[in-house]
């Protein structure tokens, strides 16, 4: 995941999302690829959202307050409107 958000940007992908519906664990290793993909991402102005419903994994973003850092949402389209309607 770290290698694929790092070529995104290299190669000038700023506006990321993140579809974790699939994702069945998450750790501090995770969350830190995700925050310095985050990182990345906005050194061009970008950001970095995620899709997640999965409450167990909502949980960790919430402990760690990283609810405030990213833009959860219930699906990619109601990632992408609600990112579209920031412009």
């Amino acid at each position: 995941m770290r290698e694929l958000l790092i070529e995104l940007v290299n190669t000038g992908f700023y506006q990321l999302v993140v579809n974790m519906e699939k994702v069945e664990f998450l750790d501090s290793t995770g969350l830190g690829v995700l925050v310095g993909g985050l990182k990345r991402v906005r050194a061009h102005d970008g950001s970095l959202d995620l899709v997640c419903t999965q409450e167990r994994i909502l949980k960790i973003f919430r402990i760690t307050g990283l609810t405030k850092v990213f833009g959860i949402h219930d699906t990619v389209d109601e990632a992408i409107t609600a990112r579209k309607s920031e412009k």
